[in-house]
C-alpha cells in the first residue's frame, strides 16, 4: 500500500502536493497580473519548445523595459519553482536568461537560482520524501550511499564531479542527498560550483537566442566531452585526498 508516512519519522508526503499547488497558484498569480504593457495582456507560461522560447524572450524584453523588477521577480519564481518541483526544462530558463540580461548578470543569477531551487527540493526530500525514495528507489539509493561512503574524505570533489558529468541525473540527486547523509552547505556549494560551466554555456548561448536553430545544438558532442573532462578533474583532489588518509592510516597501525 501506498504510504503517506515515512518509517524514518519525516512527515506526512501528502504536504507535498499542498506545496506544489500553493507554489503553483502564487506563480500563475505572477504571470496572470503582469504589469500593463503595449502586448496584449495574457497568461505566460513555461516554454516547450525553442519558438516558444522565443516568443517568451521577446515579451518579456519588451515588458522588461518600464517594468524590471517585475519580469526579475517573475524570472527567479518561475527558475526556482522548477528546481525545487524538479520540473524538466531547466535549460529554456537558461536561455532565456541570457536573451533578458546577457551573460554577465544571467550566469551568476542563473548559478544562484539553482543552488538555492535545488537546495529547497533537498529540503523537500528530507522533510517529507526520504521514506518514499528508500521504499521506490532501493538499489538507487543504495548506490548513491555506497558511493558518498567511500568518498567521505573528498566529498565535495565528488560531490562536484556528479554535478560536471553531463549525463548525471541531477532531479535525482537533489532528492537523494538528504537520504543519503549529505551535508546542506556541501550540498548547495556543489550544485553552485558544479553547474557553472553547464549555466555558462546555456546563458552564453542564450544571448545569440534569435539565431539558435535547435536545442540540441546548444550542446555538440565536444561541449559534452569537455563537461566529461571537466568532471574527471574534478575527480583528482578527492583522489588524492582519500591516498594521504590511506597512508596516514597506515603509518598510524606501523607505529602501533
Amino acid at each position: 500500500m501506498f504510504q503517506t508516512k515515512s518509517t524514518d519519522g519525516s512527515r506526512s508526503i501528502l504536504w507535498i502536493p499542498v506545496i506544489f499547488v500553493s507554489a503553483s497558484c502564487v506563480l500563475y498569480a505572477l504571470s496572470v497580473n503582469f504589469p500593463e504593457s503595449s502586448s496584449t495582456k495574457s497568461t505566460l507560461s513555461f516554454p516547450s519548445s525553442l519558438e516558444d522560447l522565443n516568443a517568451l524572450a521577446s515579451r518579456l524584453k519588451e515588458y522588461k523595459v518600464n517594468y524590471f523588477e517585475y519580469v526579475c521577480l517573475l524570472f527567479c519564481c518561475a527558475y526556482v519553482y522548477k528546481q525545487t518541483f524538479a520540473v524538466p526544462g531547466s535549460v529554456f530558463l537558461n536561455l532565456l536568461a541570457g536573451a533578458l540580461f546577457g551573460t554577465l548578470h544571467g550566469f551568476p543569477l542563473v548559478c544562484l537560482l539553482s543552488a538555492c531551487g535545488a537546495t529547497l527540493c533537498f529540503l523537500l526530500s528530507h522533510n517529507f520524501g526520504k521514506g518514499i525514495l528508500i521504499h521506490y528507489f532501493p538499489d538507487k539509493v543504495k548506490f548513491f550511499q555506497d558511493k558518498v561512503r567511500e568518498n567521505s574524505d573528498g566529498l565535495f570533489f565528488y560531490l562536484l564531479f556528479l554535478r560536471l558529468f553531463p549525463m548525471s541525473p541531477n532531479w535525482f540527486m537533489n532528492m537523494v542527498a538528504p537520504v543519503i547523509g549529505v551535508p546542506i552547505h556541501l550540498f548547495f556549494l556543489s550544485v553552485f560550483v558544479g553547474l557553472m560551466p553547464y549555466n555558462f554555456i546555456c546563458v552564453r548561448t542564450g544571448v545569440m537566442l534569435s539565431e539558435l536553430r535547435s536545442i540540441n545544438d546548444v550542446f555538440s558532442w565536444y561541449t559534452m566531452l569537455e563537461l566529461a573532462g571537466l568532471a574527471l578533474v574534478a575527480l583528482i583532489p578527492g583522489l588524492i585526498i582519500k591516498r594521504l588518509q590511506r597512508r596516514r592510516q597506515e603509518d598510524r597501525v606501523k607505529v602501533q
